[in-house]
C-alpha cells in the first residue's frame, strides 16, 4: 500500500495523469521520488507511440519524406507538455527571468517566487523549443528511438540531485521532497533505475545514447554550477529548468551524430 500511494504522489505531483486522490502524509511522501522517473518513462512511451504510427501506418508519407517531419516533430514536442501539463516548463521559465536579472542572489530568489512571466523566459523558451525543433527534424530513426529514453534518464538525475544538493530554500515543493524522502533508499532505487535504463539503452543504442550522455553530464554540471553560484543551492523552479535543458542538450547531442552516421 506503502508503494501504491508513493506511485499516485509521484504521478499527481509531476504529471496531469488521472490518479486516485487520498490525503497525503509524510510517509506517504518518503518513497515518491523513487516513482519520479516513471512519469519520463510514460512520456518516452508515449513519444514511441506517436514515432511508430509515423513510420507505420499505411496512409502516412515515408518518414525520410520532408513533409513528413515536421507534424512529427510538433506532435513529440507537445507530449511532455501534455503529459506534465508544462511543469517544468513553469521552472524553466521562472528560471530564465531570474538569471537574466542584474540583481542578486536574494532578488534572483524572489523573482522565482514572481508569477508573472517575463520578456526573457518567453525568448528563451522559444529559442528553447527552437533548437529541440530543428534536433528532431534531423535526427534519424534509431537517435529517436535513443531520445525517448531521455525523459526517465533526466528524471532519475533530476531525484538524485534534490536529495543529494544543497537546498536555496527551506519552504517549497524540492524542499519538502527532500526532507520527508528516505535518503538512502531513493538515492539507491534512482542510481539503479538510472544504471538499468543507461545500461539498457548504450546496448541497443550504443553510440546515440552514448552522445546522449555528453549532453546530460553538461546539463548537471550547468545546473549544479547555476545553482550554487547564482541560487545558493537548488530549487523546485531550477530542478524544472534542468530537466528542460538536459532533454534538449541531449537531442542536440544525438541529432548532431545522425549528421555524421
Amino acid at each position: 500500500m506503502t508503494v501504491l500511494k508513493s506511485i499516485v504522489v509521484a504521478f499527481s505531483m509531476y504529471s496531469r495523469i488521472p490518479m486516485p486522490r487520498f490525503n497525503w502524509d509524510s510517509k506517504d511522501m518518503k518513497y515518491h521520488l523513487i516513482f519520479f522517473p516513471w512519469v519520463g518513462a510514460v512520456i518516452g512511451a508515449l513519444e514511441y507511440g506517436w514515432y511508430y504510427l509515423v513510420v507505420n501506418l499505411p496512409f502516412n508519407l515515408p518518414y525520410d519524406v520532408s513533409i513528413d517531419r515536421m507534424p512529427f516533430v510538433l506532435v513529440a514536442m507537445a507530449i511532455p507538455i501534455i503529459v506534465t501539463g508544462g511543469f517544468h516548463i513553469d521552472g524553466f521559465m521562472d528560471t530564465s527571468d531570474a538569471l537574466a536579472s542584474l540583481g542578486d542572489k536574494e532578488k534572483r530568489l524572489e523573482i522565482l517566487k514572481d508569477s508573472h512571466v517575463g520578456a526573457f523566459a518567453i525568448i528563451r523558451l522559444v529559442t528553447h523549443g527552437l533548437i529541440l525543433a530543428a534536433a528532431l527534424y534531423i535526427m534519424d530513426l534509431a537517435g529517436i528511438i535513443a531520445w525517448c529514453f531521455s525523459f526517465f534518464a533526466t528524471r532519475a538525475i533530476s531525484g538524485i540531485c534534490v536529495v543529494n544538493y544543497k537546498k536555496a530554500k527551506n519552504d517549497g515543493i524540492l524542499f519538502v521532497s527532500s526532507k520527508t524522502a528516505s535518503e538512502k533508499l531513493v538515492m539507491f532505487f534512482l542510481m539503479l533505475q538510472f544504471i538499468a535504463c543507461a545500461v539498457y539503452a548504450g546496448g541497443v543504442y550504443d553510440w546515440y545514447w552514448t552522445i546522449s550522455m555528453v549532453g546530460l553530464a553538461i546539463a548537471v554540471i550547468q545546473y549544479i554550477y547555476t545553482a550554487y553560484s547564482k541560487f545558493g543551492g537548488i530549487t523546485g523552479d531550477l530542478a524544472g529548468w534542468f530537466v528542460c535543458k538536459a532533454e534538449v542538450y541531449m537531442a542536440v547531442c544525438i541529432a548532431i551524430l545522425s549528421i555524421f552516421i
